[in-house]
């Protein structure tokens, strides 16, 4: 049996954090996001797995708690940014369609 290394470990975790942040980057100049709650549901199964498998990662050993909550971290501060700019882009479209 191979063993993993902890920058493999950490590189796969990334490499995860990065497919999400993907899926939200392609829906995000469509009206999905600010208005499908299906679409909400996938991001928080996405999240969820990720933690899951993050946290077994930390309990292998092979990426340490800071690393761990980093990844996560990092991916829900560009979530919400991501989120935020929708919001902010809906929001000035609703105002100019008022004028």
């Amino acid at each position: 049996m191979e063993s993993i290394s902890p920058e493999s470990a950490l590189e796969i975790l990334l490499e995860e954090a990065e497919r999400i942040r993907m899926l939200i980057r392609n829906q995000k100049n469509s009206l999905c996001i600010s208005q499908c709650k299906a679409f909400e549901e996938v991001v928080d199964t996405q999240m969820y797995g990720l933690s899951r498998q993050v946290a077994y990662a930390i309990r292998l050993g092979i990426v340490s708690n800071n690393q761990g909550q980093q990844v996560l971290s990092d991916l829900e501060r560009d979530l919400n940014q991501l989120y935020n700019e929708v919001y902010e882009e809906t929001k000035a479209n609703e105002i100019g369609k008022e004028v």
